[in-house]
């Protein structure tokens, strides 16, 4: 039995590289993700040929574009991406033992007989780069890294990219690591960093000599001392996290940084966290919002959230059979897309308005445009109840609802019930 317990993959250059591999054009040549369609904001990732016109992720567009005037554009495809995640980790788990699906760009595997050594590791990666690019495609690369337990080979993992392969254990620790700033470990962030200087730790070699107790009162955590001795090559298993919450973020187009059309896109963002929220069987404890302002100050705000609003009341019943009651100053509501049902339910939904009440409802896009007659008769009364025609209407972005597997436009409705 070897030394080595655990085989990290990092994929290199993941979004870049999966759509190189859906677009056989963009091969060879310098790839940018960006967060929207538009010619603004930051890269999320880049393929190694923009890379090596230093563009990185967090790079502005306008800046890509300068450093780099031939550099193609692609929006982040999330959805796209974990599905490529879920057919690599197939692969991964029929050729080795797949343990985690670490993020969507990285994978954990146990070693054990042959591949425990240097030797077979070597021959396992090799196997498993064949089967992801014959498999998978031949764009889909990724570096590896085996090590006694998940943090040295996390770390032996980014030592060589692209397509690299790296190995740490005691053996060659912790000299291998000379070289690494301490912050460019995994875990050590620039506060734990300044603690670190403080106790006079300021090199990597200086961690690993750490007396393990020592770390933990530098952590002030047990993790500390978890974490120096999977340094040292002590075979620590990686704990099962515990979820501390759950959220959405989007860098918004230009087109939805007004303050109404950004109060829709938190509250789609909130729906998608609570979705998931009741999915897993809890509820909220602690509400935040962040926001993010270009040449500004940040802003963040927490509320803490009452027993008593867990408390709705929920009816489970045929949403057109219900009596109106018109009491409810706002209606929001995403009726069934199917043929024009969503028109009967809007128009059902807006009795339910009281005097000067606001409905708003996410329709199909061809609740806008289409030519029947009974789109034209739903659009003429809709007309009345409108803040004039063009405030009617609000495309909602590309893809809206791809998580769950809605793929078509959308807009949002709006409409106004008059004071009495």
């Amino acid at each position: 039995m070897g030394p080595f317990r655990t085989l990290y993959l990092d994929m290199n250059s993941f979004f870049a590289s999966v759509e190189q591999q859906l677009d056989p054009s963009l091969r060879g040549r310098p790839v940018a993700i960006t967060a929207m369609e538009k010619p603004v904001g930051i890269c999320v990732a880049a393929s190694y040929e923009a890379k090596a016109f230093g563009v990185r992720t967090g790079t502005p567009v306008q800046e890509a574009r300068r450093l780099c005037p031939g550099l193609a554009f692609r929006p982040s495809r999330h959805r796209l991406y974990v599905c490529f995640n879920l057919k690599i980790a197939d692969v991964l788990d029929r050729h080795a033992e797949l343990e985690r699906i670490r993020s969507v760009d990285e994978f954990q595997l146990g070693l054990s007989g042959d591949a425990t050594s240097l030797e077979g590791a070597t021959r396992l990666v090799s196997v498993l780069k064949v089967a992801v690019a014959r498999e998978v495609g031949p764009c889909l690369r990724f570096s590896a890294g085996i090590g006694p337990n998940h943090l040295l080979a996390k770390i032996a993992g980014k030592l060589e990219k692209p397509n690299g392969f790296q190995w740490l254990s005691p053996e060659n620790m912790p000299d291998r690591l000379a070289h690494l700033a301490l912050d460019d470990l995994p875990g050590i962030s620039r506060a734990m960093k300044a603690r670190l200087e403080l106790a006079g730790i300021r090199d990597v070699p200086s961690l690993c000599r750490l007396d393990p107790r020592h770390a933990r009162a530098i952590w002030r955590s047990v993790e500390g001392e978890r974490f120096v001795r999977a340094l040292q090559g002590e075979p620590i298993p990686l704990m099962r996290t515990k979820r501390g919450g759950f959220g959405n973020s989007k860098v918004l187009a230009p087109e939805f940084r007004d303050p109404r059309a950004a109060y829709l896109v938190s509250r789609w963002l909130v729906e998608k966290a609570v979705a998931r929220l009741r999915r897993d069987g809890r509820v909220a404890a602690v509400f935040s919002l962040y926001i993010a302002r270009m040449g500004a100050h940040s802003l963040r705000q927490d509320m803490t959230c009452a027993a008593s609003q867990d408390g709705l009341r929920v009816t489970c019943a045929n949403f057109l059979t219900m009596r109106p009651d018109p009491v409810h100053d706002l209606v929001l509501m995403n009726p069934p897309f199917s043929g024009t049902h969503w028109m009967r339910h809007v128009r059902h939904a807006f009795d339910f308005l009281k005097p000067g009440g606001t409905l708003r409802a996410i329709l199909p896009a061809s609740a806008e445009v289409n030519e029947t007659q009974a789109h034209e008769k739903f659009r003429a009364w809709a007309e009345c109840h409108g803040p004039g025609w063009r405030g009617l209407w609000r495309d909602l972005p590309p893809e809206s609802f791809a998580e769950v597997g809605t793929n078509i436009a959308t807009v949002i409705l709006t409409l106004h019930k008059p004071a009495a």
